[in-house]
């Protein structure tokens, strides 16, 4: 019997899982997602292939994390395939100061992670529900944790530090970046595609319905959009971005608005969505014939362009572009309106390679050289699964 390693990245309202081989190459043999858990809880199970496995639907009545993860459990034979479980591994969103790389979970270091919630309240105590209820319903089970933010500790201090008050930035409150488990990937990928640019100066632009971007040397990262929050930065689905934090202050004085009020704002009525007021989705707002649709496709185009720009200064020049995510993987469209904006720097697409969506989208005689290559964070954590358990 083969061993397998279940992945989770939990949210607020839903948990994706994929079951990976626990040897390389990793390979994914089943992918899962629960959605609308306490609203209408719906699995749909799938295969290698993407083809539907399995649905269930349950009411939506008491159906939390836990009881996601119990059903899920008791669903073991359909998800499992034949295969044993050896471990769980966990994307978490937040590891703080003290954990730039995964550890394997025990109660005290649960606790510590918990101790974070407040430097994530939107997604950390999300990511931790299922570890407990794994920990309540197979303590035996080892489950591993991976960070977000871990691999943007290779920072310099002056790259992740906020001009605040010294006691502040020792509480904590600096620039951390997210995304970094995307991040990771995308080097391990490079090392594979093209040695010699994996060891050069590259930005990565994971564009989805959260989006950022990291700048990397010799594979690790030097600068990224996001900050203490994964709200800075970049222009998204439905966050808005860089925001002058004077904005924030007027919005208390003028409309009352409280801080739940102001967290509603900036991650969930801003970015694509606010800006066009019809959706936050890119190929609804491309499809659009709406003034405001072509508003927020070229502001959040605008935007990008900007940070790369800011992201170059960084490293001191650019070598590689590499499009990822949703949006970067699947929309010629905005990697054209990109690689434009960037042709100071040298860089000119192969418009019939982009709109193919080969690998290699630039141009033969192109400077800087662009990329598409797709993420697998659940794959990135079960390597760093098979590292903790080896």
């Amino acid at each position: 019997m083969s061993q397998a390693f279940v992945v989770l990245n939990a949210g607020s309202s839903s948990i994706k899982f994929a079951l990976h081989e626990a040897r390389a190459p990793f390979a994914a043999a089943r992918r899962g997602l629960i959605e609308g858990i306490g609203t209408a809880p719906h699995l749909r199970l799938r295969d290698a292939a993407g083809d539907t496995v399995l649905e269930r639907r349950w009411p939506a009545e008491g159906f939390d994390h836990a009881r996601a993860m119990q059903e899920t459990m008791a669903l073991g034979p359909d998800i499992l395939a034949g295969s044993a479980l050896v471990a769980a591994g966990h994307r978490v969103v937040h590891g703080g100061l003290e954990f730039a790389g995964p550890v394997r979970v025990t109660p005290a270091i649960l606790e510590r992670l918990a101790a974070l919630s407040p430097l994530a309240p939107l997604h950390q105590p999300h990511n931790l529900a299922p570890i407990r209820a794994l920990a309540a319903l197979t303590p035996e089970l080892p489950q591993i944790a991976c960070f977000d933010t871990g691999f943007h500790r290779s920072q310099a201090p002056v790259a992740q530090a906020f001009a605040l008050p010294r006691r502040m930035s020792e509480a904590g409150i600096r620039r951390y970046g997210f995304h970094g488990l995307s991040y990771e990937f995308i080097a391990t990928q490079l090392e594979r595609l093209d040695p010699a640019l994996a060891q050069g100066r590259v930005i990565v632009a994971h564009l989805g319905n959260g989006a950022s971007l990291c700048a990397m040397r010799h594979g690790q990262s030097v600068a990224s959009t996001m900050g203490f929050t994964a709200a800075d930065g970049l222009m998204m689905g439905t966050r808005c971005g860089a925001l002058d934090a004077g904005v924030l202050i007027h919005l208390m004085d003028t409309e009352g608005m409280d801080a739940r009020a102001l967290e509603a704002l900036i991650y969930k009525e801003s970015g694509l969505l606010g800006v066009s007021g019809i959706s936050s989705d890119m190929r609804t707002l491309r499809a659009s014939a709406d003034p405001h649709a072509a508003e927020a496709v070229a502001l959040f185009i605008y935007r990008i362009i900007r940070e790369i720009g800011s992201l170059v200064a960084a490293m001191g020049g650019l070598d590689g572009l590499i499009f990822t995510a949703g949006i970067g993987e699947n929309d010629a469209g905005t990697r054209a309106e990109v690689a434009a904006g960037c042709g100071w720097l040298g860089l000119t697409l192969d418009a019939a390679r982009n709109a193919a969506g080969q690998q290699r989208i630039s141009a033969e005689a192109s400077r800087v050289s662009a990329w598409v290559v797709p993420t697998d964070e659940e794959g990135m954590i079960a390597r760093h699964m098979a590292e903790i358990l080896a």
